[in-house]
């Protein structure tokens, strides 16, 4: 089994990373070339790693990336710098997966491919009916317009829901929806929640990036645990907030 991994030099990608070697996974990193990754890791057996960006990749490069894994994680994320922000790619996480997944409908794998989005608790599900206030909705309003990396996380999660919902023949997806991220040295206990049990704006709570790369990592390899999952955007958060 192999896993690639898009998103893997930044803060979550790199615990997923270190979670699937400690469990001897094969995966396939993309990173680019000025990036710094541990030299252990590159030096791995178990780690295929695939030098550039995928919005620059042709048509045969993204098959030649795709082909032979099992499952796809995004943890794709845009810089919190200006640049990063407000400069291009604007849809760098949505037009990634949407890339991905025509890759793998290109290659008709007959076994489905398990794809798994890193996305934000400041994302509603609207399919699942989640409601929030007036207040909380006006400040997202104003949030998408200002921040565009919300609005490509939202544009993201619908891509999975509207372009490939629960009956593709090659793709399953899960969208998983952290609060605000913290980082911690080691996996402590955690909750998974269907929809949030509170206002990701107002009364956010907290959820470690190795907690998410823990989740992440078990969807992948606990085929209960994806059943119980597949096609949903579930939440988590560290135990006790």
């Amino acid at each position: 089994m192999r896993t690639l991994i898009v998103g893997a030099s930044g803060a979550t990608g790199s615990r997923l990373i270190n979670a699937m070697l400690t469990k001897q996974q094969a995966i396939r990193i993309v990173i680019r070339p000025s990036s710094i990754v541990k030299t252990h890791i590159l030096d791995n057996p178990l780690v295929d790693v695939v030098y550039g960006e995928v919005l620059r990749f042709n048509e045969q490069q993204m098959t030649s990336l795709v082909r032979g894994c099992d499952a796809i994680v995004s943890c794709l994320g845009h810089n919190m710098t200006f640049k990063g922000m407000y400069g291009g790619p604007r849809q760098l996480v949505t037009d990634s997966c949407a890339a991905l997944v025509k890759a793998v409908e290109l290659l008709k794998p007959q076994k489905s491919v398990k794809f798994v989005l890193m996305n934000t608790s400041g994302n509603r599900n609207k399919l699942a009916g989640e409601t929030v206030s007036l207040a909380h909705r006006l400040m997202i309003a104003v949030i998408r317009k200002l921040v565009p990396p919300h609005a490509d996380n939202e544009n993201a999660a619908n891509y999975l829901q509207a372009n490939l919902g629960i009956q593709n023949n090659y793709i399953q997806w899960v969208v998983v929806r952290p609060d605000s991220l913290t980082d911690e040295d080691s996996v402590s206990p955690y909750e998974l929640y269907e929809s949030p049990v509170r206002d990701a704006l107002f009364d956010a709570g907290k959820t470690s990036r190795i907690n998410v790369a823990n989740f992440m990592y078990r969807l992948i390899n606990e085929p209960e645990l994806w059943q119980k999952w597949k096609f949903q955007m579930p939440l988590i958060y560290n135990a006790g907030q």
